[in-house]
């Protein structure tokens, strides 16, 4: 699942100008997005209010869907430059193809994670049988300058680390939750982590103070630093944190996200992040001129065409609110 926005607008992400030095409780609230025809999504960032968290720069939050007597999800191949891909799942299944070669089916609480590197593309799909509810999210993470030009490639992480502690079990997406590290390759100092919280839990989460953290809410109803998080909204924290107290009313589930403040400038278009609008205008070139970014095979459908590029420049700029 990506950006299929037929309008596409730049986001201008990046730079430390904005970023919150202290312990603060600010509510997302989130953007409906339609996704094909028959699916929804809920954006959480890019946000009117906050663009980044971390090397974090874009969250959706779909389902629970009941999809039993819909096609499920239907992304077809599309185009990615200078990120990282991260799929996770809570309910149903998620067929990945790109064009490294890769035919993966991704299940609940396993990690996806593509490295589009200098460029790849792919396509994302229910498979032929699939279960009844569709629920998960899907994440991107900017990569750094100095990576920004790698080898695309895909990870598929079945067993990762588990943290558990009376009323909380976390599971480790990415970077590391408590001495816990995931085997998904990083780029930044940065932490995903899997929150599944019983009812009644009352806990406090060991935090890192010189990341800037949110906590997105996939399920039930928590109190995340004393502040009542239903499914679908986020809470951005700031920095400045050593623990973070979290208890549940009901049985939920959260996703902790956060790292270093990340220091780049960037332009976010559609599905490419650059440095430049010189960046971004040779990406979409490439895309609709079928090169650059190799083919994914399998896909029953056509590829997606690029959206029109704004009228005005792509400029890159520092953090914005």
């Amino acid at each position: 699942m990506s950006n299929l926005d037929r309008e596409a607008v730049p986001s201008l992400c990046g730079g430390r100008g904005f970023v919150v030095a202290e312990p603060v409780r600010e509510l997302l609230s989130p953007r409906r997005v339609k996704l094909g025809e028959s699916s929804e999504v809920r954006r959480l960032l890019p946000n009117l209010g906050r663009r980044m968290v971390g090397a974090w720069c874009f969250v959706d939050h779909y389902g629970p869907d009941d999809i039993a007597e819909e096609p499920g999800m239907q992304v077809p191949p599309h185009p990615h430059i200078g990120l990282q891909t991260v799929s996770w799942l809570h309910e149903g299944e998620v067929l990945h193809r790109d064009s490294t070669g890769s035919l993966q089916t991704i299940r609940p609480r396993e990690l996806g994670l593509m490295t589009s590197g200098r460029a790849i593309s792919h396509s994302e799909e229910s498979p032929k049988s699939y279960a009844r509810f569709l629920h998960g999210a899907q994440l991107w993470v900017a990569l750094p300058d100095s990576d920004r030009h790698t080898e695309p490639r895909f990870e598929h992480h079945s067993g990762l680390p588990v943290v558990t502690a009376p009323g909380v079990r976390a599971t480790v997406v990415l970077g590391g939750v408590d001495g816990a590290v995931s085997p998904g390759t990083t780029f930044t100092p940065i932490v995903g982590a899997d929150l599944a919280l019983d009812r009644g839990a009352d806990v406090r989460l060991p935090l890192e103070p010189d990341f800037e953290y949110a906590v997105l809410s996939m399920s039930g109803e928590a109190h995340v630093d004393g502040v009542p998080l239903l499914p679908g909204s986020m809470l951005y924290l700031g920095c400045g944190r050593a623990e973070l107290p979290l208890r549940a009313e009901s049985d939920a589930g959260l996703m902790l996200l956060g790292g270093e403040p990340f220091d780049e400038e960037l332009v976010m278009w559609w599905n490419f992040i650059g440095r430049s609008g010189q960046d971004i205008e040779q990406a979409r070139s490439d895309w609709m001129n079928s090169s650059r970014f190799g083919e994914v095979k399998g896909y029953d459908g056509d590829r997606l065409s690029a959206p029109a590029l704004p009228p005005g420049p792509l400029k890159p700029r520092g953090r914005v609110r």
